[in-house]
């Protein structure tokens, strides 16, 4: 009785593709390998990382809003888990020493 399909299509206006979030995951991986090489104890190491990744979330709250939403993906994911790795060496040095190595 109606032509054309029953119920309404919706579709995503940007889709988030493979590609983007592995762009995101490698330069983001190249972005905090190079601030992690600048430092030469832990203490430092941690400081580098944790201002690479909130870099690194600015930059993913940028994309997200007027870029590529699959490159801000793997931008997050990356920088959370090279986050979350560094806080994991200063734990580990906090629990083995007693000592709090970032001050």
């Amino acid at each position: 009785m109606f032509p054309g399909p029953s119920r309404p299509v919706f579709r995503e206006p940007h889709p988030i593709g493979a590609a983007g979030v592995m762009a995101g995951l490698g330069s983001t991986l190249l972005w905090l390998g190079l601030f992690g090489s600048l430092a030469h104890d832990l203490a430092t190491y941690a400081w580098w990382t944790i201002v690479a990744a909130i870099t690194a979330w600015i930059v993913a709250f940028v994309l997200t809003l007027r870029g590529d939403r699959g490159v801000a993906v793997g931008v997050a994911l990356a920088s959370g888990l090279g986050l979350s790795i560094a806080m994991a060496f200063v734990a580990n040095r906090w629990i083995t020493t007693y000592d709090w190595p970032l001050w």
